[in-house]
C-alpha cells in the first residue's frame, strides 16, 4: 500500500512514517519544514518538501494517487494561534481544504485526521466523550474543529472515507521545546540546561498525556477500522502539571528548580479524554503509562545532545 503523510518530518509525523515504513508501506511525506527536520524523516520515505496549502502539494497527491492520507500537518501553537488568527486559520482550515480536493480527486480510500482535545475547550466535565458538546477556547481549537467539520462535508458530498482521532497532549522523542502542547519537552529542554521550570498558573491543571507511540499504534488502527467516525486517542487518565514534576524528579534523580508564573491565554483548565468508543471500534489500547513514557522521552533528550 501507498501512503501520504502530511507532516511526516515533524514530531509525531516521522513516528508514523517510521512505523509506516516497518510494515512494508510505499510512503510519501509532506512538509514544508517550518516544525520539521528532514534528519526525523526515515530514509526509505520520499521526502516532498511543499506546503499543504499550495498547488503542488495538490499535484502530488494526484500524482502518487495513494491508498491512505495521514493528515498531521498543522499549526499546533496555540499561542501562535491567538497572536496570530489568520495564519492560523490559513494552514489548519485552508490547507486541510487543499489536501481534502487532492484525496477527492485522486480517490483516495481514506484520509485519516489528526484532530485535538483542545475542539472541546474548558468544559468543566471528568471525561470528555466525542459527543460533549465542542467549544474552543484557542483559535488553534476552533480551526481544528473546523477542518473536522469541513471532512465530514467533504464525505457527505464526495463518498470520502475519512477517521478524525482526537489526540491527547502527545509527548516523546523529537517534540520541538515550545507551546502548551509540548510542556514535557519544555520542561526536559530547560532541566537539561539547569534552568528552572516556569509552571503556568498554581500547577493544578491537568492534562491527558499519551505517548508518540500509542499515538502512532492508533493511528495504524484507523487504516482498516473506524470509517466516518471519531474517536479520542488519549489514556483516559489525568496528570497535573505538579505531579508531573514529581515524575520528572524522579528520573532525573535530583531537585528540579521551578517557579510559579502567571496563566496563559487560551489554556484549558482541565482535559482528560473518554477513550472507550476507540478501544471499542479501533481495537486499540495505550501501552506506556505516563512513567514509562517520560523515561524513553527523558533518556532521548540527553542521548540526544550526546551524538
Amino acid at each position: 500500500m501507498k501512503a501520504i503523510v502530511t507532516g511526516g518530518a515533524g514530531f509525531i509525523g516521522s513516528h508514523l512514517v517510521e512505523e509506516l515504513v516497518k510494515r512494508g508501506f510505499e510512503v510519501h511525506v509532506l512538509d514544508n519544514l517550518i516544525a520539521g527536520r528532514l534528519e526525523n524523516v526515515h530514509p526509505s520515505a520520499i521526502i516532498h518538501v511543499e506546503d499543504i496549502r499550495g498547488t503542488k502539494a495538490k499535484q502530488i497527491i494526484n500524482q502518487e494517487k495513494p491508498d491512505i492520507v495521514f493528515h498531521l500537518a498543522a499549526q499546533a501553537d496555540v499561542g501562535k494561534s491567538i497572536s496570530e488568527p489568520n495564519y492560523d486559520a490559513s494552514v489548519n482550515i485552508n490547507g486541510t481544504i487543499n489536501i481534502l480536493e487532492a484525496c477527492h480527486e485522486a480517490r483516495v480510500k481514506r484520509i485519516i485526521f489528526a484532530s485535538t482535545s483542545a475542539v472541546y475547550g474548558d468544559l468543566e466535565t471528568d471525561l470528555l466523550s466525542e459527543t460533549d458538546l465542542t467549544v474552543p477556547i484557542s483559535y488553534y481549537g476552533l480551526s481544528k474543529l473546523t477542518a473536522e467539520s469541513y471532512i465530514r462535508l467533504f464525505s457527505h458530498l464526495y463518498k470520502l472515507p475519512f477517521t478524525i482521532l482526537r489526540y491527547g497532549n502527545v509527548y516523546g522523542p523529537r517534540q520541538l521545546p515550545k507551546g502548551e502542547g509540548g510542556v514535557i519537552a519544555v520542561f526536559l529542554n530547560r532541566i537539561k540546561r539547569n534552568e528552572m521550570l516556569l509552571i503556568h498558573g498554581d500547577g493544578e491543571q491537568t492534562r491527558d498525556f499519551i505517548y508518540v507511540k500509542d499515538i502512532v499504534l492508533a493511528n495504524i488502527a484507523a487504516i482498516k477500522s473506524g470509517d466516518r467516525q471519531t474517536f479520542n486517542i488519549s489514556t483516559s487518565r489525568t496528570t497535573s502539571i505538579n505531579q508531573l514534576i514529581g515524575f520528572l524528579n524522579k528520573i532525573h534523580g535530583s531537585p528540579i528548580g521551578y517557579v510559579f508564573v502567571d496563566g496563559k491565554k487560551g489554556d484549558i483548565k482541565h482535559s482528560c479524554l473518554n477513550n472507550q468508543s476507540a478501544l471499542q471500534s479501533l481495537e486499540w489500547h495505550p501501552t506506556f503509562d505516563i512513567l514509562q513514557g517520560l523515561e524513553e522521552t527523558y533518556a532521548y533528550v540527553w542521548q540526544r545532545d550526546k551524538s
